[in-house]
């Protein structure tokens, strides 16, 4: 095989696309791998990396954007992409002590697939702008709502009755 024949126009577009889809997952999963969650940068990579790839293979299996069967061929994978990332983010939800952990790494993973699968369609803007609100939605809101549970955890406090107390 000639390595000349590799590197046409559209494989390099794939590649290209394998690429970013890859890195925007890192990104994402840079986060949760600071926080010590269990799906970190290899995971959501990979997630997006995969979505990206099966979106392609979609399309390309049905003879690309242009034609019909190409639109659903892709749509059919697209699909069949969801509910697999379902499965994958439900095995990232358990309970322990009556508390339900993993939720946000599963939705981050959903959200991960979604990037890859834009990146896949062509959406860079779509996947670049989605990521971005992710990794806001991580930090910036994770900052927020704890600040909002000990407000209202401290308010609580301050409210409560003393048994103690004959008032």
């Amino acid at each position: 095989m000639d390595f000349s024949s590799i590197l046409t126009a559209p494989n390099i577009e794939i590649f290209l696309k394998l690429f970013t889809a890859l890195v925007l997952g890192m990104l994402l999963g840079i986060e949760r791998a600071i926080v010590g969650k269990t799906a970190g940068m290899r995971t959501y990579g990979l997630v997006t990396r995969g979505s990206a790839l099966f979106v392609i293979i979609g399309v390309t299996a049905g003879g690309g954007f242009d034609s019909e069967r190409g639109s659903l061929e892709s749509l059919r994978f697209t699909t069949q992409i969801i509910t697999g990332i379902g499965f994958l983010g439900a095995g990232l939800i358990f309970f322990q002590g009556g508390k339900m952990s993993g939720v946000t790494t599963a939705a981050g993973i959903w959200v991960a697939a979604g990037v890859g699968m834009a990146i896949g369609y062509g959406y860079y803007v779509l996947a670049f702008f989605t990521t971005i609100l992710a990794l806001l939605i991580f930090t910036l809101l994770w900052h927020i709502e704890n600040g909002l549970k000990k407000f209202v955890h401290h308010d609580e406090a301050s409210h409560q009755k003393d048994p103690n107390t004959d008032a």
